[in-house]
């Protein structure tokens, strides 16, 4: 029985690295959508943007999901209101709300109100919705990562908090935050039935579809876009990379470690847009960065405890 109970721990803490892992690549890869929202604010609509990248997602990971589509399609069907709403908040409100912000705020802004509210928002959803145990490990860790992102967002002097104002952008940030904290709970409770690789492709190419009347619009109301070299780059990146793989590698994190939990990791997303910024543009990276870190690191190691 002792031996029966090592090897079931020995599985479950190998799980929880794993789900921590891939949470962590996530939102290293996640980072960089947001310096590239606002880096391309004036040369592409935002419904625009998320519409080529969502088609491009789709078809990249058409030839994974066919086979696997069809076998599941009766299930498909009869799950079709979860899987729209999952969609509407993860692929199509969450992203162009984040676009559109980018228009009247600051990529870093975006970053740390998305990444400082939605796993609040997600743990909390996790406990009303899906009964997810809050223990004071994880509260406490939840807390210190918030504190972490919020060091960084007034620059290492909570002074700053007197004239921290919130701006229409931010507002836009605010609601994206929202609309990913109910995704993360719905994805927790997807059918068993339907495979992550088939999921991912159905809610993208819903996402595509509910994102076609919009994208119509802007393309008769803004000036033609003019694709360069940087622009195409940067859809094929949110296209692949932080749509395709994160998007897979972040539900299978869900999987190993819970909605709320998962979430917890976001908080990494502006400490990884931050040194991004250094190296990419470079942009100063000073002491207060690696306190960030140090603080949401920290909240991390404690809401991930194998024990709470």
């Amino acid at each position: 029985m002792q031996k029966s109970n090592a090897l079931s721990n020995a599985g479950l803490s190998k799980n929880i690295y794993i789900g921590i892992g891939l949470a962590a690549l996530a939102a290293l890869i996640w980072s960089g959508n947001f310096i590239i929202a606002k880096a391309l604010n004036n040369k592409i609509p935002p419904f625009s943007l998320n519409f080529y990248r969502w088609l491009i997602a789709s078809i990249i990971i058409l030839p994974f999901a066919v086979k696997q589509f069809s076998s599941q399609w009766k299930l498909v069907k009869q799950s079709w209101q979860y899987l729209f709403w999952a969609a509407l908040t993860g692929i199509v409100i969450f992203n162009s709300f984040v676009y559109i912000g980018a228009h009247y705020t600051s990529a870093i802004n975006l970053a740390l109100i998305g990444t400082t509210s939605s796993p609040i928002m997600s743990v909390v959803f996790a406990r009303i919705f899906l009964k997810e145990k809050i223990g004071w490990m994880k509260l406490a860790g939840m807390i210190l990562c918030s504190i972490g992102v919020l060091f960084l967002l007034l620059q290492g002097d909570f002074k700053n908090l007197l004239s921290l104002h919130f701006s229409t952008g931010d507002l836009w940030s605010l609601a994206a935050a929202c609309s990913f904290a109910v995704y993360n709970t719905l994805v927790k409770k997807k059918p068993a039935g339907i495979t992550p690789v088939n999921f991912l492709f159905v809610i993208f190419s819903l996402g595509t579809l509910i994102l076609l009347p919009f994208y119509i619009w802007e393309l008769n109301h803004y000036p033609a876009v003019t694709f360069s070299n940087e622009l195409i780059f940067s859809v094929l990146y949110i296209g692949i990379g932080a749509s395709v793989i994160c998007f897979l590698i972040w539900n299978m994190a869900i999987g190993k470690l819970g909605a709320g939990r998962t979430a917890l990791f976001g908080n990494l997303i502006p400490v990884f847009s931050s040194i991004e910024a250094a190296v990419i543009l470079h942009e100063n990276f000073t002491c207060i960065h690696i306190t960030s870190m140090a603080i949401i690191f920290t909240g991390l190691l404690l809401a991930n405890r194998l024990r709470q």
